[in-house]
């Protein structure tokens, strides 16, 4: 009789056990010889020699599963035990699956292009309008690298800028000032990794929030860095963040140049960038519009609102 001690590492163990370890059971019915237990990341094991080798082998199969499609049902599991594809096999087109075990994948032509050069361009900036996806498929297209251990880190940063609140007048300490800035960037974040994986992910810094502000001195090595709302940089916020790119690293830049909440007089940092890098090598544009748009069908209808006003008022003017 041997014992072992099987340590659970790249994912949230409720997904394996399942819920009311539903899951757990099955496998202690299926290893009669094996007295299993399970206490947080760590199953204890202790029986027969033949059945724990098999045992750990088909975890390290369920354990890379789960890391893939971010569930287990008991039919999956019966199908990996047995030697057979699972049900869940990877559906065409798929960048990382939801928590649910839903396929996250490009909806539209744009958002398909972004993934295409994410794969081919180390920088990558993504601009159009609200709802068309960007942040979303770049945070996509970083949690995949993670999980493929492509890299080492994923890095996600917002300019702090005051588009109608004060952050001095918003109450608790820095970080509860900036997290409501940052909230897109957790919304998104919370649909693709399970909620105690991330904040594991969080505390161990893999993954990193935090704003532009603080990219300063920084240099970021083996990591995807996303910069959101790159439209309310100035040129120097910008040029400063850019040049934080380290070695293995890759960069998303994310703006929508119909939401600047700079002061008038200054220019938006995306607009000089895009002017300036838009045929340098390795560096992808990909300009996203209103039918790239994936919310609400009213989404569309008030972004062509706001498009035919602006028009309408540049006509008056002339």
């Amino acid at each position: 009789m041997i014992e072992k001690h099987i340590v659970i590492d790249d994912i949230d163990p409720v997904v394996l056990y399942g819920v009311g370890n539903t899951n757990l059971q099955m496998l202690k019915s299926l290893y009669p010889k094996l007295r299993i237990a399970a206490r947080g990341n760590v199953i204890h094991v202790m029986g027969d020699e033949l059945q724990m080798c098999a045992f750990e082998e088909n975890i390290l199969k369920l354990e890379r599963h789960c890391l893939e499609f971010n569930s287990l049902s008991e039919e999956d599991l019966l199908l990996i035990l047995k030697g057979e594809e699972a049900r869940g096999r990877k559906a065409e087109g798929t960048i990382v699956y939801s928590v649910t075990g839903k396929p996250i994948t490009a909806r539209s032509e744009n958002q398909q292009r972004m993934v295409k050069a994410f794969a081919e361009n180390d920088m990558v900036f993504a601009v159009g309008p609200a709802g068309t996806g960007k942040t979303y498929t770049g945070i996509a297209l970083a949690v995949r690298a993670l999980k493929n251990r492509e890299i080492r880190k994923i890095i996600l940063s917002r300019p702090a800028v005051e588009a109608g609140e004060k952050l001095g007048f918003l109450p608790g300490d820095m970080k509860e000032k900036i997290d409501p800035y940052l909230q897109p960037l957790y919304d998104a974040l919370e649909d693709m990794i399970p909620s105690q994986k991330l904040r594991e992910m969080m505390e161990q810094d893999i993954i990193q929030i935090a704003p532009l502000a603080f990219m300063r001195g920084r240099t970021l090595n083996d990591a995807v860095v996303i910069l959101d709302e790159a439209q309310n940089t100035t040129s120097a916020q910008i040029k400063m963040f850019l040049t934080r790119m380290g070695m293995n690293s890759k960069m998303i830049v994310t703006g929508d140049m119909t939401q600047i909440d700079l002061p008038h007089n200054i220019r938006s940092g995306l607009t000089e960038a895009l002017d300036i890098l838009h045929d340098i090598p390795g560096i992808a544009v990909i300009k996203m519009d209103k039918r790239d748009i994936v919310r609400h069908q009213l989404v569309t209808r008030i972004v062509e609102a706001y498009e035919k006003h602006k028009e309408n008022e540049r006509t008056d003017k002339n």
